[in-house]
């Protein structure tokens, strides 16, 4: 059994040594260089403010401009090269926008706009089209399905943006930098192996991260086994030393895979957890109804104050919007402000409302309880992040979620043990978060990034102890490669030599 699992672990290191070191020093660069996506208060920043002087057709005007007879799952108001525009979309594979100023639905987006949006969303600076793409090197997030085919522009910007502009709503949907552009080829574009996605091999992307991540972590966990076996705790060798290893990358091997092999077990299956292998992660059923939350749909009748109105009520606070939010909860439409540093104000829609900072808890609660069909056993006002809810750098995985405080958390006794945040600042709930998705916080956001609030807060703590873990791993792996390699010449070497040793003994 023992020779065995030598051969596996030494079989494996062969073929899997060089991708595991890659693995490793582009964990590094991720953090501090994630895979491109335009956040929320990126793109209010680049829309600049709402011209009030342009705005805007009623909200009836715009449903009815979009030809659709389901109502929008959402509706916002923005700036598209400062005109403001309705964004609606429906589920996750539409999005439509209506003009602000002439209730005209947006159709046939021509490269034109789009480098205008772009030169608009730079500051103004000079922007040249580049082609019209559907999905290329930094565009595979789901998040854009909506808007392809994408515009691709470049702006003569210092950091040499790459903008990408959506064929449906006209409006900046993803910007690159340069040297983003530049990094992720040695970050999140070779991690997340995404050489594999495009073409005919897409459709195995999946696959292949979850199978080639399995078979890492058996590597890693088999070196380990090893290495504890090989270990003498009690007497020594007669070396005098614990290893019985005296060549210098066996050695090394040896005592960095001892003082690294858990976390690099644990990086490797954490990251098979984040792809929710074989469903791990899926809820055994569904039972979170939005709609019991919200009341009802974004449609007029909800919004007795217009949004030029409420636009107004806005800038008499001294509150100065680059988007506006339709909501609805319990039945009541709102207008949620967002101001381009991320700033909000909540709005009732009706005669005689004034904006507010949040919504009462108060008033939440009750349409918060109905969101799961089960009781609710807790409700918790957070003050403080804790490790279930916490922000992160904007360019993180997750980091795009804006996470405000304070916030509700519901707990309820349904089969999954879901909890609810709901954000009193939008009228927000923020999503679930049941025993399944509580368990994949564990299992790979925590495992794979030691994501704990107090070390984050630590930082720069944080950032050397997730260097020292990554370039630990980086080293079990670049000297397991070397050895690889010297054992892989040798068995060459050999096999060439037998049959000319042969042709000389038959020879003799």
């Amino acid at each position: 059994m023992k020779r065995y699992l030598y051969l596996v672990h030494r079989w494996l290191g062969i073929t899997l040594c060089l991708f595991m070191a890659m693995w490793f020093l582009s964990g590094i660069v991720m953090m501090y260089v994630g895979y491109p996506k335009l956040t929320a208060d990126e793109r209010r920043a680049g829309a600049g403010s709402i011209d009030p002087a342009r705005c805007c057709v009623d909200l009836a005007t715009a449903l009815a401009a979009t030809g659709e007879s389901r109502p929008p799952d959402s509706v916002r108001l923005t700036s598209i090269a400062g005109t403001p525009t309705y964004v609606l979309t429906y589920g996750k594979t539409q999005a439509i926008a209506v003009r602000g100023d002439t209730g005209l639905r947006v159709q046939n987006v021509l490269p034109e706009a789009a480098v205008q949006a772009s030169r608009s969303f730079g500051g103004g600076v000079d922007a040249e089209y580049a082609g019209e793409i559907q999905e290329d090197a930094w565009s595979h997030s789901k998040a854009l399905t909506a808007h392809r085919p994408l515009h691709k522009v470049y702006l003569s910007d210092h950091a040499q943006t790459l903008i990408y502009v959506s064929s449906a709503t006209g409006e900046v949907a993803l910007d690159v930098p340069r040297t983003e552009r530049i990094w992720n080829w040695v970050g999140a574009w070779i991690h997340w192996l995404y050489p594999f996605r495009g073409g005919a091999i897409d459709a195995y992307w999946h696959d292949i991260v979850v199978y080639g991540s399995l078979v890492g972590t058996i590597l890693a966990l088999t070196g380990f086994t090893v290495g504890l076996m090989r270990w003498r705790f009690g007497a020594p060798y007669k070396t005098g030393s614990h290893s019985p290893y005296r060549e210098g990358y066996m050695w090394w091997h040896h005592i960095v895979g001892l003082c690294f092999g858990v976390t690099a077990v644990t990086f490797v299956f954490s990251g098979m957890m984040s792809m929710n292998p074989w469903k791990l992660f899926d809820p055994s059923e569904t039972t979170f109804d939005v709609k019991a939350f919200t009341g009802g749909d974004i449609e007029p009748s909800h919004f007795r104050l217009n949004v030029s109105q409420a636009l107004t009520l806005f800038k008499k606070d001294e509150f100065d919007p680059a988007e506006i939010e339709c909501r609805v909860v319990d039945g009541k439409g709102y207008y949620v402000a967002f101001r381009g540093d991320g700033a909000t104000r909540i709005l009732a829609a009706e005669p005689g409302a004034e904006p507010q900072e949040r919504l009462s808890f108060d008033l939440l609660t009750g349409p918060a309880s109905r969101l799961v069909k089960a009781n609710v056993v807790r409700n918790t006002i957070l003050t403080a992040f804790d490790t279930y809810y916490f922000p992160r750098e904007p360019h993180t995985l997750y980091g795009n979620v804006d996470k405000r405080l304070p916030v509700m958390r519901l707990e309820f006794d349904d089969a999954n043990g879901t909890w609810v945040h709901i954000d009193p600042h939008t009228g927000t709930a923020l999503g679930r978060i049941d025993v399944q998705r509580r368990m994949s916080r564990w299992l790979f956001s925590f495992l794979h990034s030691w994501d704990w609030p107090a070390l984050l807060d630590a930082r720069p703590l944080w950032d050397m102890f997730m260097i020292a873990l990554n370039l630990g791993g980086f080293g079990i792996s670049v000297t397991g490669a070397v050895i690889g390699w010297r054992r892989l010449k040798k068995k060459f070497a050999r096999s060439i030599s037998a049959p000319s040793l042969e042709r000389k003994t038959s020879s003799t």
